[in-house]
């Protein structure tokens, strides 16, 4: 059911067995969660989270699409604070993903490149579903230690300061 709903939405195979894995483990999530009560079929809340899950990679998809055409309009225009910026976001991201573990740092690489967890898999002679799971840790130490670095939470308070000022 789930992998018709990625399919027909324009997703792989592979989208919709990492978009069942991530629905399963919020599902975990909110069983453990004494206050959350169920008041439909699991099968029926299931289905709604990968749905959910997956529109908002499609709307994340759609956006680095925007981002992409955006920058390739404005290649010509490179405003100096804005290369600043982006140099900065990099050194973040770099000296971040360097504090990763090898293997971490080897599956996200893979991944970025396109490379399908099986291939990845084959690759590293890890099993799938070892490539799944590390992946998934990945990504999210990735996002936290970034969200804790201090140039990024300089940056956040700065960016904030900006947005409550009046002109």
């Amino acid at each position: 059911m789930i992998k018709l709903m990625v399919y027909q939405m324009g997703g792989s195979i592979e989208d919709a067995k990492d978009i069942f894995q991530e629905g399963l483990m919020i599902m975990l999530e909110k069983l453990d969660n004494k206050d959350f009560v169920l008041t439909c079929k699991f099968k029926t809340f299931l289905y709604c989270v990968c749905e959910n899950l997956w529109k908002s990679v499609l709307v994340k998809k759609q956006a680095a699409t925007n981002y992409l055409a955006k920058k390739v309009d404005s290649e010509g225009e490179n405003d100096f604070t804005e290369l600043l910026d982006n140099n900065l976001y990099e050194t973040i991201f770099r000296n971040v993903f360097e504090s990763l573990d090898k293997v971490s740092q080897k599956i996200l690489t893979l991944y970025w490149q396109d490379k399908s967890p099986m291939e990845i898999s084959k690759s590293l002679g890890y099993t799938y579903g070892y490539i799944r799971k590390k992946k998934c840790e990945a990504q999210a130490e990735l996002i936290e230690k970034v969200k804790k670095h201090p140039d990024y939470l300089q940056i956040m308070r700065s960016e904030s300061v900006l947005k409550n000022t009046v002109y």
